[in-house]
């Protein structure tokens, strides 16, 4: 009868000791993702394979047009040590790389605007490509919101610029967040 007390005793001690050493663990709820709208001509469709960075890619292969969009949280620049303090800033940072090492590489003055509060940059941008041996015509656009800033880049055969640039453009200004 002792062994059982004991025994009793013995494993209720151990079963509050391991109780008391369980803590409830204390979790901090983040938010993941950043949702984004965005418009695009009924003759495009989402796509992959474009950009591996993007968030969203598009084109039309008959036509020969595609595009593609990168968002950068204001968040995560923070915590990548990359604050830019406008879009003026971000879009020089973007625009010095973007095909810097391309044979005629050509890229206009950026045209700024403003509307509803969401600031827009847009130039045109074009290189020759030795590959297919033609010229490739990009509208390249940058946005800025309250939460992020994104790049907008669509393209077309150097020829089709004419054909394709407002459909690009409104594009580029559809962005919402």
């Amino acid at each position: 009868m002792k062994k059982i007390a004991l025994l009793s005793v013995l494993t209720w001690f151990f079963t509050l000791k391991a109780a008391a050493q369980i803590q409830p663990t204390t979790l901090k709820e983040f938010k993941a993702g950043h949702v984004f709208y965005i418009s695009l001509p009924e003759y495009m469709n989402k796509t992959v394979g474009l950009n591996s960075a993007s968030t969203i890619q598009f084109k039309n292969a008959v036509k020969d047009v595609y595009g593609f969009v990168i968002e950068d949280t204001k968040e995560d620049l923070v915590m990548a040590d990359m604050q830019f303090t406008s879009i003026n800033e971000f879009y020089d940072n973007f625009i010095k790389d973007f095909l810097k090492d391309q044979e005629k590489r050509t890229v206009s003055a950026a045209k700024y605007s403003e509307s509803e509060g969401i600031k827009f940059a847009e130039s045109d941008a074009s290189y020759y490509d030795k590959e297919i041996k033609a010229s490739i015509y990009y509208l390249v656009g940058v946005v800025e919101t309250k939460s992020a800033f994104y790049k907008v880049v669509s393209w077309a055969a150097l020829e089709n610029k004419d054909r394709f640039k407002s459909d690009f453009q409104k594009i580029l200004y559809s962005l919402r967040d």
